[in-house]
């Protein structure tokens, strides 16, 4: 009867201690491996979002989404709230995914992850969404700008998150921009950039770009885009087809005017008058062709253009040379060109070749001697001279006085003539002892 009482007391034993080894090893394996893991999520406004939540090893145990105001989205593969943007992409024990379509900034927020074991364990996910910043406007603009204006142009987007940059480009070259305002609307915030620009000719069909560059916009910048129209005041040159026109050949100038508005028409004179000759010199549009040229042609030729905004114009210096008149080689192509060249009428300076054009009216002086330094030299040999003439004609002068005081020394007490000439040689005596000196 011992025995077997032991015998039953031994079994009893073995049991207790494997069933709680059992216990004690399910329990440690729960702790470590039955834990839900989720990570943060971020997606642009009108995307979708992809939420897993997963666990290693699971036990049967279910798992559940839910939002930020704990309300469950799925347990299991069961839908819990109607909301045809939610979506079940997988479900099982060891993972839930689900997707969540057309996203909204309120669906911005924090989901929750729950495994239910005892006790419940939890996993948070952060779901960010990002505002899709709108295309932005350029306002600011008048047109046409006048030159000289100084005008703003702001650049506003809105609907960003977080705030958007700006940038600005002349003609996709990147410039630098004013003042930046940043204001919050709601959730989402509104972006404005300032432009200033003296305007001027040059800025006449510049594109003037604002573009708008944010984390939600990875493939594509938004941009909007403004082009200047800047009206200004005519600019006039001359251009003539020929550099050194002789006599019987035909000369044409060309009167190249650019302003905006574009002038309509030019005036063509000549020395301040009216062209002397219409029916050699055609004037056609902008240019003037003389025809047969002779030395008559000689003289200035004045282009003239104007628009609204003002007047411009330029003048050309004519000189026909001799049909036999033969250039110097090392004469260079710009010299030759100084020759006739024209010019605007605010500037009428020109540079001469180094050519002895002695018929040329138009070829400077500097290239010949210096007379205003011979001019000098010339006027100081006349003064010179005048003082020498002066100085002898004074002590010619003198000399001349005292020879006439020794003859008169004789006839100061001599009753005739006789006498007096006796009383004159009479002193020559006392010549040597008696001098006289002039100064």
């Amino acid at each position: 009867m011992i025995p077997k009482q032991h015998l039953l007391f031994i079994l009893y034993s073995v049991w207790g201690i494997l069933l709680k080894a059992s216990a004690t090893k399910n329990k440690v394996r729960g702790s470590q491996v039955q834990f839900p893991i989720a990570h943060n999520v971020t997606v642009a406004e009108g995307g979708t979002a992809n939420m897993t939540c997963r666990v290693e090893h699971n036990d049967n145990t279910s798992l559940q989404w839910s939002n930020p105001a704990q309300q469950t989205l799925f347990f299991g593969d069961k839908k819990a709230l109607r909301d045809n943007r939610i979506e079940l992409v997988r479900a099982s024990w060891q993972e839930l995914a689900i997707s969540i379509s057309e996203v909204t900034l309120s669906d911005e927020g924090q989901y929750t992850c729950s495994l239910f074991t005892m006790p419940v364990k939890t996993a948070k996910a952060f779901l960010t969404v990002l505002g899709v910043p709108e295309k932005p406007k350029i306002g600011g603009l008048t047109k046409p700008a006048m030159e000289g204006d100084q005008i703003t142009l702001t650049c506003v987007s809105s609907g960003s998150k977080p705030a958007a940059e700006i940038r600005w480009f002349r003609n996709e070259k990147e410039i630098q921009a004013g003042s930046k305002e940043v204001n919050a609307t709601g959730k989402t915030f509104t972006v404005s950039s300032a432009l200033r620009l003296q305007v001027d000719r040059s800025d006449d069909g510049v594109a003037y770009t604002c573009r708008v560059e944010h984390v939600a916009l990875p493939a594509s910048a938004q941009q909007a885009t403004e082009v200047l129209e800047v009206h200004y005041a005519p600019r006039v040159e001359i251009l003539p087809s020929q550099t050194l026109p002789q006599e019987g050949q035909y000369l044409k100038l060309d009167c190249i005017s650019k302003g905006n508005p574009l002038p309509d028409s030019v005036l063509w004179t000549k020395d301040g008058g009216e062209l002397p000759d219409v029916d050699r010199m055609i004037v056609e549009g902008r240019e003037l062709t003389i025809t047969s040229l002779n030395k008559t042609d000689n003289g200035t030729y004045r282009c003239e253009a104007r628009n609204h905004l003002g007047t411009s114009s330029a003048e050309y210096v004519l000189f026909v040379y001799d049909t036999a008149t033969v250039f110097p080689s090392s004469v260079t192509s710009c010299q030759l060109t100084s020759l006739n060249t024209p010019k605007p009428l605010e500037s009428r300076t020109s540079t001469a070749p180094a050519v002895d054009f002695s018929q040329d009216p138009n070829a400077l002086e500097q290239n010949g001697p210096d007379h205003a330094l011979i001019g000098g030299v010339v006027a100081v040999v006349v003064f010179i001279t005048l003082c020498l003439i002066i100085v002898l004609g004074r002590y010619l002068a003198r000399h001349k006085g005292t020879y006439l005081t020794h003859e008169a020394k004789g006839a100061d007490d001599a009753p005739d003539a006789d006498t007096a000439i006796i009383n004159a040689e009479g002193n020559q005596a006392h010549a040597e002892e008696k001098k006289e000196y002039f100064i």
